[in-house]
């Protein structure tokens, strides 16, 4: 089995919360001899709309980025191979419709119809905890997995992204203790039931790159809980600018490699394919 090609799939621009364009991202990434590129807008967002300016694809924007990406796949076929997809938050309704595969996503725990985002500041995350889950945090993350277990089902995801975003700010154990019994929990039924979906886990190096965190997403606890439960994986650097695309990939893959899994899923055209690590 051949080495897996230099490709991402978990792509931002401005048309989201991304720093840079379509055609900047495909640039940095074949300045970096990538051959696959999958662009994943933030969806829609209809159920908190104070959020929607800050980080995601405006509604009527949306057929101008499905028409940019797919003019940017012409213009480049002969150096890359690019997809258009969504990044699709579980609480979003949005049609996924028109996107070559969709990235399944959590970034908010729902309590009494009040959405909390998970990932937006730790001040956010401070007062998701007092205010919506009477300050028990491992109530709060318990929620958080409990939209995770049914992420693939809300947004028929192809793939799924920061499995544990919970965590972002978490660096340190600053808010819980990721092995405590109430946190593992939560995480490993959720893990189980996305594992039936036999959709593939991103191992997603953003929050290395922003500085936030010293491991991926999944955390490498999670990561071998993974491996021992017959998971799959795929390479995601969630780039919001081209110099992060493919971020710490190798060293990603390394670990994957170290924990067991020999294996790696590729996007393409007419779906996955399989490379060894």
């Amino acid at each position: 089995m051949t080495k897996f090609p230099k490709m991402n799939f978990h792509t931002h621009t401005t048309y989201c919360d991304g720093k840079e364009s379509v055609e900047s991202m495909v640039q940095a990434a074949i300045a970096k001899e990538f051959v696959r590129l999958g662009f994943s807008g933030h969806c829609f967002n209809d159920f908190r709309p104070e959020d929607q300016e800050v980080w995601c694809m405006k509604l009527h924007e949306i057929p101008n980025y499905q028409a940019e990406v797919r003019a940017m796949a012409e213009k480049y076929k002969e150096k890359i191979e690019i997809l258009c997809g969504v990044e699709q938050d579980f609480c979003s309704s949005a049609s996924t419709e028109d996107f070559d595969y969709v990235i399944g996503s959590v970034h908010y725990a729902e309590k009494d119809g009040q959405y909390y985002c998970v990932d937006e500041s730790p001040e956010v995350l401070e007062k998701a905890i007092r205010e919506g889950f009477g300050g028990d945090v491992y109530a709060l993350t318990k929620r958080f997995f409990e939209m995770e277990a049914e992420v693939v089902q809300k947004t028929k995801a192809t793939f799924i992204g920061h499995f544990d975003l919970v965590t972002k700010f978490n660096e340190g154990n600053r808010y819980f203790d990721p092995m405590d019994k109430r946190y593992r929990h939560a995480a490993l039924e959720a893990m189980d039931a996305l594992i039936e979906t036999d959709r593939p886990f991103e191992i997603n190096t953003g929050g290395m790159y922003r500085g936030f965190r010293k491991e991926a997403y999944p955390s490498l606890q999670l990561l071998k809980d993974l491996k021992e439960r017959g998971g799959s994986i795929l390479l995601s650097s969630d780039s919001h600018d081209g110099q992060s695309i493919g971020f710490r990939f190798a060293e990603a893959a390394q670990a994957a490699k170290e924990i067991g899994f020999q294996t790696v899923k590729v996007l393409g055209k007419n779906g996955w394919d399989e490379f060894a690590l």
